[in-house]
């Protein structure tokens, strides 16, 4: 365990372990909650954080997990056609509730029960992305191929 790291980030950090992946876990001293915060934070390009936003499922009332380049606008009729029923946005009680994190914070992992997941293609273009790690001002650096793998998700067009 690392002193440093909020209990938040930590649980982040102890998922990807987990998972076969020991990834740095970094909180930084300015807020990553957006993703033009994120990538301000972090020196790097927008389109390089991977956002997590999280729905739910009109008839089923489950969460539906898209993350997607910082970007992108996500396409919600395109992501309802995907998960096959309606999506709206989730409550922060809900977020909370289903991921275990806040809005602002919500990583790709770590989730207390698994989370129906779809990933922007468009991550996929990169060499490295960004994504937050349990609070809004915690993130780690991946090789976004590797997103399909963590979360069970699946890379498809978004917009």
């Amino acid at each position: 365990m690392d002193a440093d790291l909020s209990p938040s980030a930590q649980r982040v950090k102890d998922a990807l372990t987990a998972l076969g992946l020991p990834m740095r876990v970094m909180e930084m001293p300015a807020t990553t909650r957006t993703a033009q915060e994120a990538a301000d934070a972090i020196g790097c390009r927008v389109a390089q954080i991977a956002k997590s936003i999280v729905f739910m499922g009109k008839d089923t009332g489950k969460p539906v997990l898209v993350i997607a380049s910082g970007v992108n606008r996500v396409n919600e009729q395109r992501m309802a056609e995907r998960a096959g029923e309606e999506l709206r946005k989730a409550t922060p009680e809900f977020v909370r509730a289903s991921t275990g994190f806040a809005i602002g914070g919500v990583p790709p992992v770590g989730f207390p029960a698994p989370i129906e997941t779809w990933i922007d293609e468009e991550l996929l273009l990169f060499e490295e992305v960004w994504a937050a790690a349990g609070t809004p001002f915690a993130v780690f650096r991946l090789d976004p191929r590797l997103l399909p793998r963590m979360t069970g998700g699946v890379a498809v067009r978004v917009l």
